[in-house]
Formats: structure tokens, C-alpha cells, sequence
């Protein structure tokens, strides 16, 4: 009586306070996507702003549809290739009804929230390669780059017998390494790819719309609490603190990349505001659950000034990445998953303590395997995924829709009526003269 009366103690039940938070954090974190989409889309030229929103929000519909099919099941499904990657005993989500259990929430919602993770990521791909590359080859792109980089890199990292999760024993909280290392790596590599755009380093290119962009910072930095919290997969103390740590380290990241534009250049800007509190949430991603409140600002605030630097890389080492991508996620998913090793305290970990906690140096060297591993098979993988792409059917927009804009080329619309059209020009007769010359290209 009283070993069955333990053995139903020890059995999972559904927790209706941790169900609860995971649906709100789950509603969180998809809207990081239209929020990333804000962000993206003030960042462009006017031409291409309703560009750079459909590829976000058409990443929503594409991973969403991977993901049930057979995303899930390979990422968290039960290991088949030593630590690989998972079975497809759960493929269309099969066995997974609403009685199914994940810890204590249900496996389905589990699978909703691991999902939104997936959209974004792909999605955080596009911004380096924003205004120029043709709609229809990101359509092919965004799921077999879904399938064969994200869902390998998250079951190593949190998946059942993944390498790095159960072999190295590297920490990664909330996707320092599926997320932000493997969407900043894919970004160099496509951008690489695609080449810089027309005028890269001679024509000024700013953002168009500086208010959307801290819109979309607003919405991004709202949707990260979803993010980085929700990953404790329950309303409880460890969720408290990861929120806390998510909010300070967006702070001092916000306050580094100002401090360096004002020394640097003499004016601390509305961007950079923006840009150095998504370099904090990047960088107390993986980090959240590991580090103090005096660790999470000093990782935020080493993000925010170290990628105010790094996004001018791209000049010296002339690579065109649109948006910032690798200079803010690769880097600060960087910084924040390495600063592990110096900064992680039992209290949060529950066992393993950084350098700087007399933990040795053991788990640092865990940490950078880890982020070596994933940052060169993401950047090989998914060059090579952009290069057959482009042999197969053109990756790279023609010179013409780059010079117009590929709002009015590709989806005949324009963001303003004014801002590409001119003052007074007919709108309808103006999209159908363009669209009628470059239909065949788009």
C-alpha cells in the first residue's frame, strides 16, 4: 500500500498554475515575430519594408507546418542516432493527446511553446539578408533550413539524449544555442551567399522608420519574458528569478550600447537604444537560469557594449548583413552562453558553478565546445542549403527589383503611398506598369 502510494506520488500530474503560465508565455513569444517583423521592417528602406514583414510572418505559417509534421518528433522525440536526433514516433503529432503530460503541462502545449522558438528563429535569419533576396526562395528555404538546422541543434540541446545537453553538459536555459547562435551563424552564411546589396558602402542606408523599430524592440523585449521565463516550464520561484534576470540584463544592455555611442560618436541614438537592449535579451537568453542578479548585468551590459562594436565588422570584413544579425544574436548569443562558464551559481543551477564561483574551468570548456559545435554546423549546413537554393532557382532579387524596391516588384504594394511612388503619383497605374515588367522575375 504505502510503495503504490509513493509510486503515484512520483507520477506527473497536470498543474493547472503552470499550464496557465506556459499559454500565456506561449501567446508571449509568438508575438516576438510580428514584434521581430516591427523591428526588421523600421530598420529597411522604405522600399522594402512590407518585404521584410512577409518574411516573418510567412515563417509563422512554414515552421508552424514543419513543425507538426515532423519538427517536433525529431527535435524532442526519444534519441535514435547518439544524440543526434530524435524518432518519428510522434511525427503529425501522433499519440499526443490532450492527456499527454510533459513534466506537468500538457505535452501539446509544450510542443505549441516549443514551436514558437522555431518561428522566430528562422525568422531572426532574414534580417541579414534583407532587400535582396527573392520571396520565393526564402519560401523554400525557411523549411528545409527548419529541418535540417534548427530541430538537429535544439535536440542536441534540450532534447532527450542530446549530445550536449546529456554528454557534454554544457547549460543553454532558454536558446542561446538553438536560437540566437544558430540564427546569427545561418545569417553570415546566407549573406555570404547572396552577396552585399547594390550600393553596400557607398550609399547610406538607415532605417526608414525609427518609431516601428522601438515598437518592435517594445514587443520583442515583452515577448522575451514569455521567452526566457516560460522556459522554467512553471509558475514557480526559478520563473521569478529568470524574469527579473531577463529585465536587468535588457537594462544594462540598453545602457552599455549608449555609453559606447556617446563616447564614441557623441550622440546616443534612438537605434542603439533599441539595438543594445535586444544585444541584452539575447545575451541573458541562455544565461538566465544559470546566472545571479549581478551576473545578469554584467552579461547584458558586456552584450551591449561588445556588439555596439561588432555590428561595424561587417565594414572591415566586408560582409553585408542587412540588419545586424550576426553582430547581435551570433555575438551576444556568444558572450551569453560563454559567460556561463565564469557566472553560473549553484542557487540557480542546482550543481555546477562558473569559474568566478569556484567552479574551475571545467564547465567554461563545455560552454565553448558547445557554441564551436553549433555555430559551424549551422553556418555549413546552411550555406550549403543557400547555395543549391540558388543554383536551382536564384536566391539573389534581379538588380531591377533591387534598385525599385521589392515591395512594389514582388508583392505589387507599397508600404506609403508617397515614400516610393512619389508626391501625387497613381498608385494603381504605377503597380501595374512595374509589376507588369518584372512579374516573370519576382
Amino acid at each position: 500500500m504505502e510503495t503504490a502510494f509513493l509510486a503515484a506520488a512520483k507520477t506527473p500530474a497536470l498543474d493547472t498554475g503552470d499550464t496557465a503560465w506556459l499559454l500565456a508565455a506561449t501567446a508571449l513569444v509568438l508575438l516576438m515575430t510580428p514584434g521581430l517583423a516591427l523591428f526588421y521592417g523600421g530598420m529597411v528602406r522604405t522600399k522594402s519594408v512590407l518585404n521584410m514583414l512577409m518574411m516573418s510572418f510567412v515563417s509563422i505559417a512554414l515552421v508552424t507546418v514543419v513543425w507538426l509534421a515532423a519538427g517536433y518528433a525529431l527535435a524532442f522525440g526519444d534519441d535514435s542516432a547518439g544524440g543526434l536526433i530524435g524518432d518519428l514516433r510522434h511525427a503529425g503529432m501522433a499519440g499526443l493527446g490532450p492527456a499527454s503530460l510533459h513534466g506537468t503541462v500538457p505535452t501539446l502545449l509544450f510542443a505549441t511553446f516549443q514551436l514558437t522558438f522555431a518561428i522566430v528563429t528562422a525568422a531572426l535569419v532574414s534580417g541579414a539578408i534583407a532587400d535582396r533576396a527573392k520571396f520565393g526562395a526564402w519560401l523554400v528555404f525557411v523549411p528545409v533550413w527548419a529541418l535540417l538546422v534548427y530541430v538537429p541543434v535544439t535536440h542536441w540541446v534540450w532534447g532527450p539524449g542530446g549530445w550536449i545537453l546529456e554528454r557534454l553538459g554544457a547549460l543553454d536555459f532558454a536558446g542561446g544555442l538553438p536560437v540566437e547562435i544558430t540564427s546569427g551563424a545561418s545569417g553570415l552564411a546566407l549573406c555570404l551567399v547572396l552577396g552585399p546589396r547594390l550600393g553596400f558602402k557607398k550609399d547610406a542606408m538607415r532605417p526608414h522608420n525609427l518609431p516601428m523599430v522601438v515598437l518592435g524592440a517594445g514587443l520583442l523585449w515583452f515577448g522575451w519574458f514569455g521567452f526566457n521565463a516560460g522556459s522554467a516550464l512553471g509558475a514557480n520561484g526559478l520563473a521569478a528569478a529568470v524574469f527579473l534576470n531577463t529585465l536587468a540584463a535588457g537594462c544594462t544592455g540598453l545602457l552599455g550600447w549608449l555609453f559606447v555611442e556617446q563616447k564614441r560618436d557623441g550622440h546616443p541614438t534612438t537605434l542603439g537604444a533599441a539595438s543594445g537592449a535586444v544585444a541584452g535579451l539575447v545575451a541573458i537568453t541562455p544565461s538566465c537560469g544559470s546566472v545571479s542578479l549581478l551576473g545578469a548585468l554584467v552579461v547584458g551590459l558586456a552584450a551591449g557594449v561588445v556588439c555596439s562594436y561588432a555590428v561595424s565588422w561587417k565594414f572591415k570584413l566586408n560582409y553585408d548583413d542587412s540588419l545586424d544579425v550576426v553582430g547581435v544574436h551570433l555575438v551576444g548569443g556568444v558572450i551569453g552562453t560563454l559567460l556561463i562558464g565564469l557566472f553560473a551559481v549553484r542557487e540557480m543551477t542546482q550543481g555546477s558553478e562558473g569559474l568566478l564561483y569556484g567552479g574551475g574551468l571545467v564547465l567554461l570548456g563545455r560552454q565553448a565546445v558547445a557554441v564551436a559545435a553549433v555555430a559551424a554546423y549551422a553556418f555549413a549546413v546552411t550555406y550549403g542549403i543557400g547555395k543549391l537554393i540558388d543554383k536551382a532557382m536564384g536566391f539573389r532579387a534581379s538588380e531591377e527589383q533591387e534598385h525599385t524596391g521589392l515591395d512594389l516588384t514582388v508583392h505589387a504594394e507599397t508600404a506609403y503611398d508617397h515614400g516610393v511612388l512619389g508626391h501625387g503619383a497613381p498608385v494603381a497605374h504605377s503597380v501595374s506598369s512595374v509589376t507588369q515588367k518584372v512579374t516573370s522575375q519576382a
